[in-house]
């Protein structure tokens, strides 16, 4: 790292507004993580299955969550105009929005999780997926409000509250595993099922906790003068849905190829569940740190953007940039060096682990490209572009990863080999494309 990296005031700032945002981004993902490394200590068809059902549960709740990503930009530009009417209607209004997709995407779920029977998995998996989902799915609703309190708080430079709850929710779902696997201190035992509801159980601590708490901390308490007052209005929401809906929809694209790809692992058996699985839990525990990065940008962005200073907007995007290299060109060292090591804290099979050690090799590849992807995709949300950014993703992910994840794994017979193979190819383009879409907006706008 160069000697006069941190003397980049652009860089000391989002390094001040992300490291929280990276700690509750990674105290998020590490719910499933936990949940995998309990089942994995069951057997590997309980981790299957709790693999199974995360996967799909996380494509639910980032079509769900994406909207709650419209509130930060918005709330920045109302922030900087120190308008607090509008900061509220935006609170209230994406509560309301937020907790309706959510509940349309929890009943649309709930509803259809019998569809777990024709993906094609092994059958032993499926038997104890069913249960697990029908639980897990219930924590939707819950997340969907601490996610609309969170983005709301980063809109207004806060991103401490966050990472209280967020680390205190995850506590409660280590403690809960334990107690409602195994049936410690007079808890029933659950087996299985019992790392399902201690995620559920932890992730509503996390939705109600934040609730109260914005009306209680001095930060944002403000809004109690005018929350009653203001209403949820179409202005509010068509504001928030024109944002929300192309971000739901990139974080879609991906996360549905990713879990695409896991059920097309399983049509090989659980062992590759587990491995593919395994593999892309510690990938998304690397990627977190990228988001938080990437959310950090949004608001930096999103400040400049209300003052029309494009030659900032340049400088905070580049310094960006660097910073997210130099984490994610780590990670991905790390991956090389500690492949055959890092797998085994999920599972104790020798064949899983050899699996899985070999796809972290494939996603060491990829880190950078998926660390600039998001980290631009968070600049375009902060300048509020997210039309041409949800086409890339779609190219990117459902015409190109999934088509060619298929000819590698089934045609060619590469099997999951290839199929994240092909990930790298769609990360790799998505990263391309958004780079291309940001270069232009800057230098149109600078020319002006």
């Amino acid at each position: 790292m160069p000697r006069n990296f941190f003397k980049n005031y652009h860089i000391r700032d989002t390094i001040h507004l992300a490291w929280p945002l990276v700690a509750t981004q990674v105290g998020h993902i590490l719910t499933g993580m936990v949940d995998n490394i309990f089942l994995g200590r069951l057997g590997s068809t309980e981790q299957a299955a709790g693999i199974l059902s995360n996967n799909l549960f996380m494509l639910l709740m980032v079509f769900a969550i994406g909207f709650s990503y419209a509130t930060t930009p918005l709330t920045t530009s109302a922030h900087e105009k120190n308008d607090l009417y509008r900061k509220a209607s935006l609170f209230k209004n994406s509560l309301f929005l937020n907790f309706t997709v959510a509940l349309v995407c929890f009943i649309f779920w709930f509803l259809g999780s019998g569809l777990l029977n024709y993906m094609k998995q092994p059958q032993e998996v499926v038997v104890m997926a069913v249960p697990y989902f029908n639980v897990i799915i219930f924590s939707i609703l819950p997340v969907s409000l601490f996610f609309a309190c969170k983005q709301y708080c980063e809109g207004l430079s806060n991103t401490r509250m966050a990472l209280i709850i967020s680390l205190t929710g995850n506590a409660i779902n280590v403690v809960l595993n334990y107690l409602l696997i195994y049936g410690e201190f007079g808890f029933p035992e659950l087996g299985y099922m019992g790392a399902a509801w201690a995620s559920f159980y932890a992730r509503l601590f996390m939705g109600a906790a934040f609730v109260i708490l914005i009306f209680r901390s001095p930060v944002t308490r403000s809004i109690n003068k005018v929350y009653t007052k203001v209403k949820v209005n179409w202005k509010d929401l068509a504001d928030l849905w024109k944002i929300g809906f192309n971000t739901a929809m990139q974080f879609t694209f991906e996360v549905a190829a990713f879990v695409i790809a896991g059920l097309m692992a399983g049509a090989f058996g659980k062992e590759q569940i587990d491995a593919h699985g395994i593999a892309l839990n510690i990938a998304a525990f690397t990627y977190m740190f990228a988001s938080g990065i990437s959310s950090a940008v949004t608001i930096r962005v999103g400040i400049y953007k209300a003052k029309g200073n494009w030659s900032e907007i340049k400088s905070a995007s580049n310094a960006a940039f660097k910073l997210v290299l130099w984490v994610m060109g780590f990670f991905g060292a790390s991956f090389i060096v500690f492949n055959k090591f890092l797998p085994m804290a999920f599972s104790t099979e020798n064949n899983i682990i050899e699996m899985a050690s070999g796809l972290l090799i494939i996603a060491a590849m990829f880190q950078l490209f998926d660390g600039m992807q998001v980290t631009i995709i968070g600049i375009l949300r902060g300048l509020e572009d997210v039309r041409i950014p949800t086409l890339v993703t779609l190219i990117g992910y459902w015409i190109i990863a999934l088509p060619l994840a298929y000819f590698l794994a089934f045609t060619l017979k590469m099997e999951i080999t290839g199929i994240w193979i092909a990930l790298l190819a769609s990360l790799f383009s998505v990263a391309l494309g958004l780079y291309w879409r940001l270069n232009y907006l800057i230098k149109h706008n600078l020319a002006k």
